[in-house]
């Protein structure tokens, strides 16, 4: 049972992996096609760095 159980942890762990890598690649094809969305990447990249650091650190 514990093999079956392992093989199946490792599918997943694949298959989360993989549409991780592949989103990835989509949103750099994207940005690549449509220069504004890199605009619009780094200025959601700062926001969130605004909202997750304070300013008195």
């Amino acid at each position: 049972m514990k093999p079956v159980l392992r093989t199946f942890v490792a599918v997943f762990m694949f298959a989360g992996i993989f549409a991780g890598c592949l989103a990835i690649l989509l949103l750099v094809i994207l940005m690549v096609r449509f220069p504004p969305l890199i605009l619009i990447v780094v200025l959601a990249c700062w926001i969130y760095r605004k909202i997750r650091i304070p300013d008195h650190v």
